[in-house]
């Protein structure tokens, strides 16, 4: 083995850099024993290769060659097959498992003990060894043969280092010198011997010549410590000099110090003047604005927003401790209440006199516009008090009593202002929708005394609750009395206005959408320039940490100050949310009208035609999404909205009024049905929502009346037909279905697609069943033998004997085709169209699609009558008296004598 292991290495391993480390004589396990050699090397290279390598011997000479090569690492399994009896048999497990045979159990150990070395020493890679004694696989206890085979190898593999570049130089030059080193290596060996020798000597001397540098080294080191000492003595001495310097320094450093503190506290003094002086000096045209100045200019309220401003800075001063005692101070901050005080009357006074004067010259109602559907608008009084807002800035953060009774007052003035131009627009919009303004004149003409006497009693109602300020203009009387005439005429017009759909056609519902548009498009611009107004007049959008106003005054006085000790941050949240919530509750109190007078135009639009839901959910969603892109939480948003939810109600109740009017309706039991009228309701308010609701935004609620209107629809036809006594139950079905299928197609409604192709489904379905079941057989006796013919089939009897049938044979069936002559087919075919004229109506004009699915079916008969005979009686040459040709003339001719 010993010898075949050098062969393999020098011929095989050597040429590719590898070395063998062990080796094992093998044959592959239940076959034909063919020998081979298993070898386990590694690479001299690094990184080291392990790899395990089948070697076999060639047959054409004797020298071996590589056969096969696993890489180590991708060994995942070493079976020995039996850890307690000798077995040379044994399985390595690669990309698949290999069977060997080893040529002796020893063999196979030692083979086994490298494997495990190698991987234990370069790959560390778990690798199962499975049924292997343990002492086998102890690196360190070789034994037996393999020792000798594999041992040694391994062990000088431990020794071996490989030579660096340096040492490889020196061993080639001292193998140069000496060139019989390699022919005689004992001389060679002796020579390095000598040459050890005499370096080792010249070391020795080298060690006793250095013993006399050191003691001249130590002699130095004696004399440096004698210097040191020498130097240190003169240290000593200079800093006893110093000291005295020292303290000499240190006299002057505190006279330095006590000459820079007084420095700082003067510099600090004149500081503090100055901060007094500039912060707390309010100028004499600033005191003389706040006392006399004009404010009704706008030079004089500029002056007055200018010493506003310059007084809350000097009264915002944030003073350091101790500046309140000062004398000097204390006198400026009296003068600065006072100024404040006087000031703030000055301007509560001039701004309720502006509040009284704008608001007598805005009282104009709509008597003086002629019936016009429109709003006064506000623009001037909103103009002329915005010069004020900077001044209401100013009050709300020094006189919170003043400012909230300012917008008290506001509030008040204006909501009855509002009411009384709402009411009358409102009156103008009921009576245009009920009739034109001369026919509402003349019905109003005409109205009893009692109610005239009714109307005076409004009158003085709405004369009480319109005073401002202690007492009522003359012009606010006539606009009260205006207005109330107006309701009287819209009450007594809504009375006589209580008429159906039916009587109004498209341009009185055009007309109604163009006023509801109106009454929409008048309001929007109305509400949002007041909660504009509203919001910068009364600095209700700014960022400022104060209290809240008016309805949070009580709060804010029953929680204890406790507001006053919040967080910035959460006060400042909380002044936001604040400011937010009053401008919705003086937006409502101010506007507290509009949201009824709407729902009461809202009633009647939809007690003069139902329809008028349709147009006023539209307009209304539309103005509802408009208003909630510009503010979701603003007045007008939440108003429309809830209006919204009166519109959808109402909208609701439409759908379910046109749902019992399906249920309700009656058929004649002496006509035929023909188009039922919900049918065609269906239609009309398809093609009316489909225009109204084109580009909406509320589409899904249109959709959702769709699916419950098209399912009673379906739901009710079905139910006409069951109760229809003159006209068959498929007729009804297959004209209406028809009718409602051509609907849905000419309006292409997505949502109703399902019940489209259902709609047609039914109606093919009961065409269907009308031409076979409710037409009757003009061939019945023919019908009648074939269905004959097809029981015996069925039965079980075979076709070819069915003609030995006595009551199916040859001469019956004879007996049977003679009594249909194309004669008698004609006739009986002319009287089917007559009956089939009779229970169709005109409007959907199937007669001829009748016509034509008839004929069909007929020649579907024919030739299953023919496949019949040809089956059932072969080669007896029996034939139909007409032929399909024939039939199609009969069909034609019938329908164009008709």
């Amino acid at each position: 083995m010993t010898a075949i292991k050098h062969a393999l290495q020098r011929d095989i391993f050597t040429p590719n850099d590898e070395r063998l480390l062990g080796i094992v004589n093998v044959c592959k396990a239940g076959k034909k024993k063919k020998n081979c050699f298993l070898c386990a090397t590694v690479t001299t290279e690094r990184p080291v290769q392990v790899k395990v390598v089948k070697v076999k011997k060639s047959d054409k000479g004797d020298f071996y060659k590589r056969q096969l090569t696993w890489e180590l690492r991708d060994l995942t399994e070493v079976d020995a097959k039996d850890a307690s009896k000798e077995n040379p048999e044994f399985d390595l497990h690669f990309e698949k498992v290999y069977r060997w045979v080893a040529s002796s159990t020893a063999e196979k150990n030692s083979f086994i003990s490298c494997i495990w070395k190698l991987n234990q020493r370069y790959l560390r890679k778990k690798v199962e060894f499975v049924n292997v004694s343990s002492q086998l696989l102890e690196e360190s206890v070789p034994s037996g043969e393999s020792q000798s085979v594999a041992g040694g190898d391994e062990d000088a593999l431990d020794d071996y280092q490989e030579l660096s570049t340096r040492e490889e130089q020196d061993i080639e030059g001292m193998m140069e010198v000496c060139e019989y080193a390699i022919s005689n290596a004992e001389a060679f060996a002796e020579r390095l011997s000598r040459e050890l020798q005499v370096l080792d000597g010249a070391n020795i001397q080298s060690i006793m010549a250095s013993e006399k540098q050191v003691n001249i080294l130590m002699q130095l080191l004696d004399e440096a410590l004698g210097e040191v000492d020498t130097i240190e003595g003169k240290l000593s001495s200079y800093e006893e000099m110093l000291q005295s310097v020292k303290d000499q320094m240190d006299q002057i450093s505190q006279s330095n110090r006590l000459i820079q503190i007084s420095n700082t506290n003067n510099g600090k003094l004149l500081d503090e003047i100055q901060f007094l002086v500039h912060n707390m000096d309010l100028s004499k045209g600033h005191i003389r604005a706040l006392r006399d100045g004009d404010l009704s200019s706008p030079k004089g309220i500029e002056a007055c927003i200018n010493g506003t401003e310059a007084l809350l800075q000097c009264m915002n001063v944030a003073f350091l401790p101790g500046h309140d005692k000062l004398m000097a101070v204390k006198q400026q901050q009296d003068l600065f209440t006072e100024l404040r005080d006087t000031f703030a009357r000055r301007l509560t006074n001039h701004l309720n006199n502006v509040f009284v004067h704008q608001g007598h010259d805005q009282t104009s109602t709509l008597s003086q516009h002629t019936m016009e559907l429109t709003l006064p608008k506000h623009s001037p009084l909103h103009r002329d008090l915005l010069r004020y807002a900077k001044l209401m800035e100013w009050l709300k953060i020094t006189h919170r009593e003043k400012y909230e009774g300012l917008s008290r007052t506001y509030v008040d003035y204006m909501s009855r202002l509002y009411e009384r131009e709402i009411k009358d627009f409102f009156e103008i919009a009921k009576i245009k929708m009920a009739g034109t303004s001369k026919e509402a004149k003349g019905k109003f003409a005409t109205l009893p005394r009692k109610e005239s006497a009714l109307r005076q009693e409004t009158e003085s109602l709405h004369g009480s609750s319109g005073k401002l300020t202690g007492s009522t203009s003359s012009l606010n009387k006539l606009s009260v009395q205006g207005s109330n005439s107006r309701r009287s005429q819209s009450s007594s017009l809504l009375d006589m206005g209580n008429m159906s759909a039916s009587d109004l056609d498209v341009a009185d519902r055009t007309k109604f959408d163009k006023i509801f548009e109106q009454v929409l498009s008048e309001l929007e611009p109305l509400c949002l320039a007041e909660q504009d107004f509203i919001s910068r007049f009364f600095k209700l959008q700014q960022n400022l940490s104060v209290p809240p106003p008016l309805a949070q005054q009580e709060a804010r006085e029953s929680d204890g100050g406790a507001q006053s000790r919040m967080p910035p941050q959460a006060e400042h949240r909380h002044s936001l949310s604040s400011d937010k919530d009053m401008v919705r509750l003086m937006m409502n109190k101010v506007f507290q009208s509009i949201e009824t007078e709407l729902n009461s135009l809202i009633a009647l639009g939809d007690k003069i035609d139902s329809f008028h839901s349709l147009y006023m959910l539209v307009k209304m969603s539309h103005h509802v999404w408009t208003a909630e892109n510009v503010d979701p939480a603003s007045f007008l948003s939440t108003t429309l909205g809830n209006v919204l939810v009166t519109v959808k109600r109402n909208f609701d109740k439409c759908i379910s009024g046109q749902i019992r009017q399906m249920e309700e309706v009656k058929i004649s039991k002496k006509s035929k049905v023909g188009i039922l009228p919900f049918v065609t309701g269906f239609e009309e308010f398809a093609e009316l929502a489909e225009t109204i609701f084109r580009n909406a935004e509320r589409r899904g609620d249109l959709d959702k009346a769709y699916v419950k209107l098209i399912r009673a629809v379906f739901m009710n036809v079905e139910k006409v037909a069951n109760e229809s006594q003159k006209t068959p139950r498929d007729v009804v079905m297959m004209e209406n279905f028809h009718h409602i299928f051509s609907t849905l197609s000419r309006l292409k409604i997505s949502c109703l697609d399902t019940e489209r192709r259902e709609a047609k489904h039914k109606y093919t379905d009961h065409l269907q069943s009308y031409v076979i079941n409710s037409l009757g057989q003009p061939l019945e006796k023919l019908n009648h033998f074939f269905e004959g013919v097809e029981a015996r089939v069925a039965q079980g009897i075979r076709e070819e004997e069915v003609s030995y049938q006595l009551a199916f044979n040859k001469q019956e069936l004879r007996k049977v085709i003679k009594e249909y002559p194309g004669k008698e087919v004609k006739k009986g075919l002319d009287n089917l169209y007559k009956k089939v004229d009779k229970h169709l109506c005109e409007e959907e004009s199937l007669l001829q699609v009748v016509w034509h699915s008839t004929q069909d079916e007929f020649i579907r008969q024919y030739k299953h009558f023919e496949d019949l005979i040809g089956r059932c009686y072969p080669g007896s040459g029996i034939t139909m008296e007409f032929t399909i040709q024939d039939m199609l003339e009969y069909f034609s001719s019938i329908a164009q004598s008709h």
